[in-house]
């Protein structure tokens, strides 16, 4: 299908932003990407918006990626949606039998009728042929919505699912594996929820997004199913023959003041501990690439380099390789598919030990959501630091892991649990 492209100049971004994203709403479907202007050098624009599904596929996990393959080779388009982590199931002997209650389909995407793209100040619009006469005004309408600011009050009770002594306890198990040696590291998660509750998602959404103005914030928005996410971490990006994977491990607090926030930057960049977990990881995103890169491409970039966001300090490492035009987007990233970062090494074995120890499916969480080109380019996000909502089970989740290695103290491991859940937390009790 052919689309129709038009640039317009946009005076007030953030404003425009907010009527966008409000607009979106109308349509069964929409996924919202947006950066905030965290300038890196990888990022091909600032925010887009994708909505209205013209075709879609929507799977479990039996077979995923092979649909997916099909789907993005015959639709030959823009597809937007995402990869759900208990597709590790379709591409190991794996399982998932954990409890779930937000019923996200393991794998989805769509052929959006319109995308808007965000670079700068200028919009780019694309609009598949057959609507083009509707761009004039859905841009009127855009533009002319009022931002409602309700700050509805949620009355919400999060509850844990695996509380803190049975944490512990499960934390042991996880290093006594690494002690017998069947793993080196291990991604150990757990949900925090709420059962019976409404949230307004826009608002939660803006609101998390205002206080942690991550560079990979996603809206994305499946029927009665909604993503709310401040990830600050890339998956996986594809630009013609190069492959990048930019895995977070290492979590530092922020401070009060500059001198402290610079000494907690020096502390992390040496801290033995936070480098083994991120260097564990390298060593793992550069075999995964290695299966589809040409032989002696593979190089890290950039070694834990600490990145700073509102809430946190990341150590964050740059994986890159050169693949051949021979091999399918879509095998990219089964090769590397679920991520390293959330799941340990090695991959097989954490994967197994979590899904047993662990008392939630993971589903959405420590997936992927991005989207392919028409070219075949692509570029996904790792889904943490979000809030998954069933508004029609009226079921609200979050869920918080980190690295466990060898050196980890179960009390430091949930403290830094507590961190990275607190501004989910605070946007959806309205606390401070």
């Amino acid at each position: 299908m052919q689309r129709t492209s038009i640039k317009i100049q946009i005076e007030t971004i953030s404003e425009f932003k907010a009527q966008l994203l409000q607009w979106a709403q109308q349509f069964k479907t929409a996924v919202w990407l947006d950066s905030n202007n965290y300038h890196q050098k990888h990022s091909n624009f600032d925010a887009v918006l994708a909505v209205d599904a013209v075709s879609k596929i929507e799977t479990n996990y039996t077979n995923a990626f092979q649909q997916l393959k099909e789907y993005q080779t015959s639709v030959n388009d823009y597809i937007f949606g995402y990869l759900g982590y208990d597709l590790k199931n379709d591409v190991e002997k794996l399982t998932s039998s954990n409890f779930d209650d937000l019923y996200f389909p393991d794998l989805f995407f769509f052929q959006p009728k319109k995308i808007f793209l965000l670079k700068g100040n200028t919009l780019e619009i694309k609009y598949i042929n057959d609507f083009k006469n509707e761009i004039e005004l859905d841009l009127a309408t855009i533009k002319s919505s009022k931002i409602q600011n309700p700050e509805s009050k949620n009355s919400i009770k999060i509850k844990l699912r695996i509380h803190k002594d049975e944490y512990y306890q499960k934390l042991n198990s996880v290093l006594n594996h690494i002690h017998r040696g069947d793993i080196y590291e291990a991604n150990f998660c757990q949900e925090f929820y709420s059962e019976n509750s409404t949230i307004n998602p826009v608002e939660v959404y803006q609101n998390l997004n205002e206080i942690s103005k991550p560079p990979f914030a996603t809206f994305l928005k499946l029927n009665a199913n909604y993503l709310l996410s401040a990830s600050p971490e890339r998956y996986l990006k594809k630009n013609d023959d190069i492959v990048i994977s930019q895995p977070i491990k290492g979590t530092e607090k922020r401070a009060e003041t500059k001198e402290e926030d610079f000494k907690l930057i020096s502390e992390l960049e040496k801290n033995p501990k936070e480098r083994a977990e991120n260097i564990m990881i390298v060593d793992l995103v550069r075999n995964d690439l290695s299966r589809s890169a040409i032989k002696g491409t593979v190089k890290v970039n950039e070694l834990c380099k600490v990145y700073t966001f509102e809430q946190v300090h990341q150590l964050i490492s740059t994986v890159s390789c050169k693949v051949k035009n021979t091999i399918h987007p879509v095998d990219i990233i089964k090769n590397t598919f679920p991520m390293g970062s959330m799941t340990g090494a090695p991959k097989i074995s954490a994967m197994k030990i979590i899904e047993e120890l662990e008392e939630t499916k993971r589903g959405l969480y420590s997936g992927a959501v991005g989207y392919f080109t028409p070219t075949g380019d692509f570029d996904f996000n790792v889904i943490i630091r979000s809030i998954l909502y069933n508004s029609s089970k009226k079921y609200v989740s979050y869920s918080v892991g980190g690295a466990i290695t060898a050196q980890s103290i179960p009390e430091k491991e949930y403290e830094e649990c507590l961190l990275k859940a607190k501004a989910m937390k605070q946007v959806l009790l309205h606390s401070k």
